[in-house]
């Protein structure tokens, strides 16, 4: 269980890591309400940090899942 929980804190500092490094790509919430048409998510960049933010939140979801089902 111990691996597992150190596994996670390792995957939650790349993560911190991979979204500090990627570029802003909107205005932030000034840019939510403007009323413009564009859609979140229509530009697909495709690039690897992009790509590796999500694999590392769907890793760490399921650690999650893991801890809980072996704590118990």
């Amino acid at each position: 269980m111990y691996i597992l929980i150190t596994l996670t804190v390792i995957v939650c500092a790349l993560l911190g890591l991979f979204v500090l490094i990627q570029n802003p790509k909107g205005g932030g919430l000034s840019s939510d309400f403007s009323g413009s048409s564009q859609l979140a998510g229509v530009k697909k960049t495709g690039d690897i940090l992009e790509k590796g933010t999500w694999v590392l939140a769907i890793g760490i979801m399921v650690l999650a899942l893991a801890i809980n089902v072996i704590a118990r």
